[in-house]
Order: structure tokens, then sequence, then C-alpha cells
């Protein structure tokens, strides 16, 4: 990903007015996801302790509470926007063993300086090219530990879409069904999305996961074109 989309992406995210009125009237069913993402953490904390390492961790809101009902032994967050950091510490708060890093995500995972029983992504990942996608992948599965999870939330394409094709229905959906955004913060998001999002089709996704060797490649759920993959060591 080029300088100027990542600070494209910085700008966005730090307009938080605009990401937390999307995410607070549940355009992009953040409730229904994240009861998802809490049934599957607290499967993995009935096994016992495990850490967990947030790619694009944003503010933390929605995952916050997740965090609070199955509390991991480690959580590491890590996002490009400083705002958005600030923020999680707030959120975060009261929990041990939590550290917020300023950083790329890719670079990240490539630096953490141990294993992780569960990687997260929420809404972050299609920001990158095919070629980021596939690093991404391999550096997760380098750092997952035995029986680890990359559990990814993100918008999909489906399998007979071009990225214009899914760009023309997504910002459809966006100008008729976000009707409570202010319009000029609609605008905002349209534009970023037809900039900046380049997302993968499952089948995509399931090849790349491959190849980096995470097996059990499966959709738990999807709303529309928001879905919950799960990717297994």
């Amino acid at each position: 990903m080029s300088e100027r989309a990542t600070d494209q992406i910085t700008l966005f995210r730090q307009s938080w007015t605009l990401y937390d009125s999307i995410s607070e009237m549940n355009y992009m069913f953040h409730r229904e996801i994240y009861s998802h993402i809490t049934a599957l953490l607290s499967q993995r904390h009935a096994g016992g302790p495990y850490s967990l390492l947030d790619l694009g961790c944003g503010n933390t809101r929605f995952i916050a509470p997740c965090l609070r009902t199955a509390t991991p032994s480690r959580y590491a967050g890590v996002d490009l926007s400083e705002a958005a950091l600030k923020e999680a510490r707030e959120y975060l708060s009261g929990l041990e063993n939590v550290e917020l890093h300023h950083q790329d995500m890719l670079q990240a995972v490539q630096a953490a300086d141990a294993s992780f029983d569960v990687i997260f992504s929420g809404f972050a990942v299609h920001h990158l090219g095919a070629e980021g996608k596939q690093a991404l992948f391999h550096a997760c599965a380098a750092k997952l530990a035995p029986g680890g999870h990359f559990i990814l939330v993100d918008v999909v394409r489906e399998e007979d879409q071009t990225r214009e094709q899914y760009l023309e229905g997504y910002l459809d959906f966006m100008r008729t069904q976000w009707t409570a955004v202010r319009p000029d913060h609609l605008e905002e998001a349209c534009a970023h999305v037809a900039a900046y999002d380049f997302p993968e089709t499952f089948s995509d996704l399931k090849r790349m996961a491959a190849e980096a060797s995470l097996t059990d490649a499966r959709v738990l759920d999807r709303f529309a074109q928001h879905h919950v993959l799960v990717f297994s060591a």
C-alpha cells in the first residue's frame, strides 16, 4: 500500500465522529458481528489463557466489551491513527496486559516478539491490495500459535463480481440505506470507499490463506457484504 493511500486511510480514521456515527447506527452490522466475536473469544477463553493481536484496532469501541467478557492474558492493538489509539486507551481502561502500538499492521505482525493464539482484524484488511493481503496472511500464519485462529471481519465481493461492480452496489447501499448520516459525512465515507476499498472474494481469501498454510477457512456468518471469517493455523 502506498504512503499516499496510508495517509488517506489515516485521515479517515481520525474522523471518529464519522466512523462512530456510522457504527452507532449499525449500518455495517457491528452489533451482530461483534456478538459473534464475543462468542468466539469466549469459546477460546474457556480453553485457558489466550493472547490476542488486533490489527487495525481503531478506537476498540466494539471489541472492548468482547475483551471484558473473555479477557485475554495479553492484548496488543495496532493502528495507524494516534487519535484512535488515544480513544482506545479509554475504552480499554481497567484491562490488564494491554499494549497499543502506532504501527502499520503488516509490520506489526512481522515484528511481533511472540506468537498469538488469536489474531483479529475488523474492517481493515480490505484496504490492502492483493499482494499486501497475501503478505499479511503469511505473516499471521507465522505468528499464530499452534491451533490459533485468524478472525477476519471485513467486506467481501461476490464470486462473480468485479471490484467496480462491488463498488457500484456498495455505494448505492450507502446512499440509499445510510439515511441518518449527515450528507457531508456520507460523501466523505463514499469517497473513501471508492478510492481505497479493495475487497476480495471469499475464494481468493481462502486461496491466500491456504498458500500461507492456514486451513479450515470458513464463513461464520455474513450480513450483506460484511463477513465474519475464521482461518485456523
